[in-house]
């Protein structure tokens, strides 16, 4: 071996040794400094109540400020679309959803964002079923009565949802699919105006994960729960299966993730932390308040649920004919 090529071969040994502990003390030093946890759903909603309880949680287990950030628009696009292009450092975050980070690469031709490449998954939180609920006052009964109702004046009964593409829209989608019924889509902007209007009877019915604390305090009633078990916080409620309805299974799933190419430790650590929360029983009370069921799981585990979810996505979205293009 030359001269010259034992100093470049000293060199490059000197700069990974350099450069390797970097990854691990830059976890050990973070976070430094507020984090932001973008929702891209306006504040309000079940996933603004999500997003606030893990804020929370953070903030507690990692002693830094977590800022929520509503940026809402375009079935959650508009805020994940910011939210890719900052710094893959720890000190962005996302409520990823089902509606934002599995159905709409299928409703959107163009979302902004890659549904894969442009993430890192760092933690499952929560699935919430959704409810069929309808006035305290409406005449509905049942899933049946709106059935019933829908099919003898075709096109005149209507359901609201959050946003075009969101749980409630293909919640209410599924619905009409699996009756064979015609009613009329209301998109508002976030799920907590459509409930209004659904408590004021302007709307007939609406399948939402953001009506339980509404339902329990007698503003609205819930005649369904579209899961395969009735739901803790609903025990008289029965599900869609028991009426007749099969296969009128229909949720919303939330998740915490990063920027693509956020190192490992940094992922490590937001993971150990939100697993602490749950274990601490804070987070998941705050959850299972608002109707939640915690997932906790690590990053590889949400990873490879997100990828099933995006090719469950692609079924529905086709089963409901919903699009937005």
């Amino acid at each position: 071996m030359n001269k010259r090529n034992f100093l470049a071969l000293c060199t490059s040994a000197v700069a990974l040794a350099i450069a390797a502990p970097v990854p691990t003390a830059f976890a050990q030093a973070y976070p430094q400094k507020p984090i932001r946890l973008i929702v891209p759903w306006p504040a309000g909603g079940a996933t603004d109540s999500v997003g606030r309880a893990v804020a929370e949680a953070l903030r507690v287990q990692l002693g830094q400020s977590v800022i929520v950030d509503n940026i809402a628009g375009a079935g959650g696009n508009i805020g994940t679309q910011q939210f890719v292009r900052q710094p893959h450092d720890g000190y962005t975050l996302l409520l990823a959803t089902s509606s934002t980070n599995a159905a709409n690469p299928y409703l959107y031709k163009r979302t902004g964002f890659d549904p894969i490449k442009d993430f890192t998954p760092v933690a499952s939180l929560a699935v919430i079923p959704s409810v069929l609920v309808v006035a305290a006052a409406s005449p509905y009964r049942t899933p049946n009565d709106i059935v019933a109702a829908a099919k003898a004046k075709p096109g005149t009964l209507s359901y609201g949802s959050g946003g075009v593409g969101n749980s409630a829209h293909l919640a209410g989608e599924l619905f009409k699919a699996k009756t064979g019924i015609d009613a009329v889509h209301v998109p508002y902007k976030g799920s907590a105006p459509a409930l209004t209007d659904v408590m004021a009877g302007q709307l007939d019915f609406m399948l939402d994960t953001g009506a339980y604390g509404q339902v329990k305090g007698g503003k609205i009633r819930a005649i369904a729960v579209a899961s395969d078990k009735r739901h803790p916080m609903l025990p008289g409620v029965p599900t869609f299966d028991e009426l007749g309805i099969k296969g009128m299974h229909m949720n919303a799933w939330y998740g915490l993730a990063a920027p693509a190419g956020t190192p490992q430790p940094v992922v490590d650590r937001l993971n150990a932390a939100v697993q602490t929360a749950f274990k601490a029983g804070d987070l998941g009370k705050r959850l299972a308040d608002i109707g939640a069921e915690v997932r906790p799981g690590d990053a590889a585990s949400f990873a490879a649920f997100w990828t099933s979810e995006l090719s469950r996505y692609a079924g529905l979205v086709k089963l409901t004919g919903a699009s937005l293009d």
